[in-house]
């Protein structure tokens, strides 16, 4: 029997959870016992929906959750409850469609208040706790809403998130699209805060190997470079924080996502590939780097580093420059400032770089008094489909930089996810110390799937679990593709939106045709959907209309004699399927020959 007078957080296995476990709030954990109960005592649901490493989360917490007058407020009127949204993405997504239909936009905290029986009715992200800038304090908004409902709690509509609908582009459009978007000045899309575009990149990348197009070499090198070489990057530790919050690439919002790293790791490998950038080599390894000593426990990775440091963000990665000189001494300092340069940022400075140049003895010297400091806080959470997409540039890494022990390294995020994650035929999204959550959806599913279909291309192994997790995914289909069928939640439609991961839709799209491509079944060609919203769902469409070779052999073929653009199949004989013609060779060296002249 649940105490609903009393916060429940700390039987979270979620770290943001954790967090608030010591709020005066009497937290609850989503549950159909929590929104029974409710219903019950006719109280509306406050819910509050975050992440661990989110700044303005962290914010609003401290000035509001912690305040003990709010606290009784909630306590006495409402039903409160905390969501992780990396937990809980269907009920994050369905709340956060709300709140982008109500007020225009979104972000988190993400915070909204519901009926009983989950009619949204308000929404708002960060809520200052006193009126501040326009905005009134926290409490008078609860006040306000707590009046809405009592006088209108029978009048309040059902919300029903839109179902996904995408407009098909004509091929030889999409590039268009992309160069009307793309900053020529300083690259990346758009003219304001800059966010890594992963799912743009890895479509372009396919584009550029296919028609040598310069226009999109350009667009290529000129975001890679900057998002490489400019505020982005940790050129000491390696990897890159979440997005700049201006158009030049300056001054990086400090959270470190693993998502981030296992998608610029497929990005960076596959330009080298393409390339031949040596820097782009060196980034790739530097992801590796710092997948490994930050992210990295057991086989499997962690979700997230925090962008503050004792509440300040960016504390662990800013200097002065009397550190740094001290540090590097006056010779090694003037080396340093001929390729660096520093940005002032809340009274410290973030290193940036004027040339695209490596400097590994000053670097490691900064890095070891760095590490010397606090660190950030660790989301340790294991997210299946953040996992597998990290395995998946693993695997890009090992077939295009040449190292076996990334293929390694993935194998044993495969063979650990399906150890811990994959449990009587169930695919689980998430786990805390050991602790398995009791979800599963589409995304971690298709995921999952995804990766195995490139572990099968390695190795040859694997092929009933891919003929599992296939029959898997159809669940997930009833007229329309649905995140998951929780119990204690409505059916929210799955994502299609690709950012800043492959949406659930995508990842099922790009799963399905590699899967039936393996096991020799038939598919349709595709449409290509908007570009720079649906990059990653066109990337399956190319692979679905014959834009990638098939390659049929006994034994796989190095990929330094492939293109990137190739999926590589077990089979008795040599043939080459592309374009929508299937060719037979004598043996393997014909058919290199082949893919070089063509």
């Amino acid at each position: 029997m649940v105490n609903f007078l009393r916060n429940n957080l700390d039987k979270a296995t979620s770290p943001y959870l954790l967090q608030h476990k010591d709020n005066p709030i009497y937290w609850q954990e989503w549950s159909y016992e929590t929104t029974e109960y409710a219903e019950e005592q006719s109280k509306p649901l406050f819910v509050s929906v975050g992440y661990a490493t989110c700044h303005w989360c962290h914010v609003m917490a401290h000035e509001a959750f912690e305040d003990k007058g709010v606290a009784a407020f909630l306590n006495e009127n409402f039903v409160s409850i905390k969501v992780d949204r990396e937990q809980r993405p269907d009920i994050d997504q369905y709340l956060m469609s709300f709140l982008v239909q109500s007020q225009g936009g979104g972000g988190w905290p993400l915070n909204v208040i519901l009926t009983p029986d989950l009619k949204p009715f308000f929404a708002a992200t960060y809520i200052p706790l006193h009126p501040s800038h326009g905005f009134p304090g926290f409490l008078s908004v609860l006040e306000s809403a707590k009046d809405h409902y009592s006088k209108n709690k029978e009048n309040i509509s059902e919300y029903h998130l839109p179902r996904p609908q995408s407009n098909k582009v004509d091929e030889d459009k999409i590039i268009n699209s992309f160069l009307e978007h793309f900053d020529s000045e300083y690259g990346g899309f758009g003219y304001g805060l800059k966010f890594p575009p992963h799912n743009s990149l890895l479509f372009l990348i396919f584009f550029y190997e296919k028609t040598k197009d310069k226009r999109i070499g350009s667009i290529l090198e000129k975001t890679l470079d900057r998002i490489a070489f400019r505020g982005l990057c940790d050129y000491l530790q390696g990897g890159f924080y979440r997005y700049c919050v201006d158009r030049e690439w300056q001054i990086p919002h400090f959270e470190k996502m693993l998502y981030d790293q296992a998608m610029l790791l497929w990005a960076y490998s596959s330009a080298y590939k393409v390339f031949k950038n040596d820097s782009y080599k060196t980034v790739a390894e530097g992801i590796i780097s710092c997948l490994i000593e930050t992210f990295e426990s057991d086989g499997l990775f962690y979700s997230a580093h925090d962008a503050d440091t004792d509440h300040e963000e960016g504390k662990t990665y800013l200097w002065s420059k009397e550190e740094l000189e001290n540090v590097l001494g006056s010779d090694g300092f003037s080396d340093f400032s001929r390729v660096y340069s520093l940005y002032l940022f809340e009274g410290r400075y973030h290193l940036l770089k004027k040339q695209n140049k490596f400097l590994p003895e000053i670097e490691e010297k900064l890095l070891l008094e760095r590490k010397k400091r606090e660190q950030p806080f660790v989301d340790r959470k294991i997210v299946t489909s953040w996992n597998c997409l990290a395995g998946i540039g693993l695997i890009h890494a090992f077939r295009f930089l040449g190292d076996k022990t990334f293929l390694f390294r993935a194998q044993k995020v495969f063979i650990e996810l399906s150890k811990k994650h994959f449990i009587g035929g169930v695919v689980f999204h998430s786990s805390l110390d050991g602790e398995v959550q009791q979800n599963e959806f589409l995304e971690d599913v298709a995921s999952l799937l995804l990766f195995a279909t490139y572990i099968y291309e390695e190795t040859g192994e694997h092929l009933e679990t891919i003929r599992l997790l296939f029959s898997r995914m159809q669940k997930f289909y009833d007229n329309c593709l649905y995140e998951g069928f929780s119990k204690d939640f409505i059916r929210v439609p799955a994502k299609d939106f690709d950012h800043p991961t492959p949406s659930s839709v995508s990842l099922f799209e790009l799963a399905s045709v590699r899967t039936k491509i393996i096991l020799g079944e038939e598919y349709d060609k595709g449409d290509y959907l908007q570009p720079l919203e649906h990059d990653f769902y066109n990337l399956a469409t190319a692979v679905r209309n014959g834009e990638f070779h098939i390659i049929h052999t006994p034994s796989k073929i190095q990929w330094d004699k492939l293109s990137i653009n190739s999926i590589q199949i077990r089979d008795s004989g040599f043939q080459d399927c592309f374009d929508g013609k299937c060719t037979l060779f004598e043996n393997v060296e014909e058919l290199i020959d082949s893919l070089r002249t063509s």
